[in-house]
C-alpha cells in the first residue's frame, strides 16, 4: 500500500467496547474501602458515580454495548485515521514501518472525549445536573466541558495550577463550552485549603485536583464526579481506538510488532493496546510499551501496592503502581502525565509482564516532537511526544539491527494549545529532572501496609 492515511467509514465505528478483564490471566485486586479495608461495593461508590458506570467498573463481560446516543456524538470525529509515517521513516532511514493512530481529530483535540461522552450520557440518564472533575494538561477538562455541553450538564473543572497558567487557551476552550474552571489547589474545598496552608505557592497536582473534585461531588446531591483516566470503565471506553486500529491494519495488510503509547493514568495506552492484547495472551509475539516522564516514573520506579487515588485520601485504596499519593511532581510540560498512580488494569498487566514501560526526560521528548512535526506536519501534544520518542528509539534499533519491524504509536492529541511548552524548549529553558529514588521511598513509607 502507498496510502498515507487509512480511513474507515462511519459504519465501522465500533458498536461495543472491549473489556480486557474477560481475558486477563489475573484480575486486578479489588478497590478497598479506606475505613474498613474491605472490598468496595456499589453502595460505596454511588454517592459520586451513576450505577451504570459502577456496573461497568466491576464487569467481566467481554463486550459492552455502546448506546446509540453516544455513537451519534462519536460520529462527529470517529473513526479516527491511522497514518503511515513514511516521511518519518525516511528521515530515520529505518526499515521499520511506523504507523500512528491520531486522536487529535476529536473536537477537544485528544482521545479524552471517547470516555467523557459516555460518562456524561450515563450521568444525564441518572438525573444528575452537574459534574465536577479535575484536569492536568487540560485535555480531560476540555473533553468533559464538551460532553457537558452536549448533554446539558453543568461542569466544574479543577485544573492543576501549573497547567492553568501554562495553558490559558485550554481554560478558554473549557469556558467556551460552558465550564467553570478553577486553578487547583483552591480555597473552595477543605482539601485545597489544607494544601494552601502548607504551601501557598503549591503548583498543584492531579492528586490534589482529584481530592477537590471528589469533595465537591460528594457534597452535593445534584453533582457526580467524572474521572478521565485510571478507572476500569474509562479504559473500557477508550478501546474504540484499538478496535478501529485492528480493522485499519487489516486493510493495510499489516500487523504491529510493537504498540507504544504515553501513559499517565493509563487510559491512552489501554485504549490503543487492549484490543490487541488478547493476541499476546494467546501467544503472539507482541510488545506493548507504556511511556512516561522520568520526572514522574510511576511504572519504572514506583511500587505495586494499595494507595489512594488522590492526595486527601477521599478515594478507595486502589492496587496499582504508585509513587505515593502525596507525590507532587515538578511542573513539566506534560501535565497529563503528572499523576502518582497507574490504572489498576494497566498495573496488573505490567506486573504480569504483558506490558513494558519506558521513561524519558522532557528535552529528548521535545527533540522527538520537533522531528515528528517536521516530517509528519502535526505538532504533537507533549504527552503524545513521549510515545513518539520511544517509537523513534525502536525504529533506530531496527535500523541498527537491519530488521523490519512494524511500530504502532498512539498520537493521543495535538499540541496546538501547548505552544508555551514549545517556546520554552526552543528558547533552551527546559530542564530535565530525574525524580530522586529517596523521595519516592519517603512518599511510599507513609502508606499503610495492606496485604490481601
Amino acid at each position: 500500500m502507498k496510502e498515507t492515511k487509512i480511513l474507515l467509514p462511519e459504519k465501522d465505528i465500533p458498536r461495543r467496547w472491549y473489556n480486557v478483564m474477560a481475558d486477563m490471566p489475573n484480575l486486578p485486586a479489588p478497590p478497598l474501602h479506606p475505613a474498613t479495608l474491605e472490598p468496595c461495593g456499589p453502595d460505596d461508590l454511588k454517592a459520586i458515580f451513576p450505577m451504570s458506570l459502577i456496573e461497568q467498573e466491576v464487569s467481566t463481560e467481554r463486550w459492552v454495548e455502546i448506546p446509540e446516543e453516544v455513537l451519534e456524538i462519536y460520529r462527529l470525529w470517529r473513526p479516527s485515521p491511522l497514518y503511515r509515517a513514511r516521511r518519518l521513516e525516511a528521515a530515520l532511514n529505518t526499515p521499520a514501518r511506523i504507523y500512528y493512530k491520531y486522536e487529535g481529530v476529536s473536537p477537544a483535540g485528544s482521545h479524552k472525549p471517547n470516555t467523557s461522552i459516555p460518562q456524561a450520557y450515563y450521568n444525564k440518564k441518572a438525573g444528575i445536573k452537574r459534574i465536577a472533575t479535575e484536569t492536568g494538561a487540560g485535555q480531560w477538562g476540555s473533553a468533559l466541558a464538551l460532553a457537558g455541553r452536549m448533554f446539558g450538564l453543568e461542569s466544574t473543572v479543577y485544573m492543576v495550577k501549573v497547567s492553568y497558567h501554562q495553558k490559558p487557551y485550554r481554560r478558554v476552550a473549557m469556558e467556551t463550552w460552558g465550564a467553570e474552571v478553577l486553578a487547583s489547589p483552591t480555597d473552595r474545598t477543605q482539601s485545597g485549603r489544607k494544601v494552601l496552608e502548607a504551601d501557598p505557592e503549591s503548583p498543584g497536582s492531579l492528586g490534589i485536583a482529584i481530592s477537590e473534585a471528589v469533595e465537591d461531588a460528594a457534597g452535593r446531591v445534584d453533582t457526580n464526579y467524572a474521572l478521565g483516566s485510571v478507572l476500569n470503565h474509562v479504559c473500557l471506553h477508550q478501546t474504540v481506538i484499538g478496535q478501529e486500529a485492528r480493522k485499519q491494519f487489516e486493510i493495510a495488510g499489516d500487523y504491529p510488532d510493537i504498540i507504544i503509547g504515553c501513559s499517565g493514568g493509563g487510559s491512552n495506552i489501554a485504549g490503543l493496546s487492549f484490543p490487541f492484547l488478547l493476541d499476546k495472551i494467546n501467544g503472539r509475539d507482541l510488545r506493548v510499551i507504556a511511556v512516561e516522564p522520568s520526572s514522574c516514573p510511576t511504572l519504572t520506579k514506583g511500587e505495586y501496592r494499595y494507595d489512594f487515588g488522590d492526595l486527601a485520601g477521599l478515594t478507595p485504596y486502589l492496587m496499582m503502581y504508585t509513587l505515593g499519593h502525596d507525590f507532587v511532581p515538578p511542573g513539566i510540560h506534560a501535565g497529563g502525565l503528572r499523576y502518582h498512580g497507574e490504572a489498576p488494569l494497566v498495573s496488573r498487566l505490567f506486573h504480569d509482564g504483558l506490558i513494558e514501560a519506558a521513561a524519558w526526560p522532557q528535552s529528548g521528548v521535545f527533540e522527538a516532537a520537533l522531528l515528528f512535526a517536521g516530517t509528519e506536519a502535526i505538532i504533537p501534544a507533549p504527552e503524545s511526544a513521549h510515545a513518539i520518542k520511544s517509537a523513534i528509539e525502536e525504529a533506530v534499533t531496527a535500523r541498527e539491527e537491519g530488521k523490519e519491524r512494524v511500530i504502532l504509536l498512539g498520537l493521543s492529541g495535538h499540541g496546538n494549545f501547548d505552544m508555551q511548552a514549545y517556546a520554552d524548549y526552543l528558547a533552551g529553558k527546559l530542564a530535565d529532572y530525574e525524580y530522586p529514588d529517596e523521595k519516592i521511598r519517603e512518599a511510599l513509607s507513609r502508606l499503610p501496609v495492606i496485604s490481601r
